[in-house]
């Protein structure tokens, strides 16, 4: 087969793949999925500490606060809710990415005592502060 050939072939089987990858993605993400009971997502968080405090940064873009649920239970912080579909009855969808339905993140916490301190949505992320009693 000669180079040119090879080259062209190669590339179209790169495609295909990346076709195939996308989607599988979509299929992942279906919003049939929306009604499940248990966790279909898990958003990604920051945590870092400070002298009096944690502070926990969760990414939940498009997420309503009156969806969501922070839980301070033994050794673990939980979060979870629901990020559902915008309304798409007038819309044809052509990509959706941004994981929807149903997450839950548990995030363990170190030894001691805490207490839920303040909560504010900054930038599609929510900010919980943990205060150390």
């Amino acid at each position: 087969m000669p180079l040119r050939e090879l080259e062209t072939w190669m590339w179209a089987e790169a495609c295909e793949i990346l076709d195939r990858a996308d989607r599988m993605h979509r299929q992942l993400f279906r919003p049939v999925v929306m009604n499940v009971k248990r966790p279909t997502w898990e958003p990604p968080v920051d945590v870092y500490e400070t002298r009096y405090e944690f502070k926990i940064m969760i990414a939940l873009p498009g997420v309503a606060p009156e969806h969501l649920s922070v839980i301070l239970e033994g050794d673990y912080l939980i979060i979870e809710g629901q990020r559902h579909l915008p309304d798409s009855a007038q819309a044809h969808i052509h990509r959706l990415e941004i994981p929807y339905g149903r997450f839950e993140r548990r995030i363990e916490l170190p030894a001691g005592r805490f207490e839920l301190g303040s909560r504010e949505f900054l930038n599609g992320c929510l900010l919980i502060s943990l205060r150390k009693i």
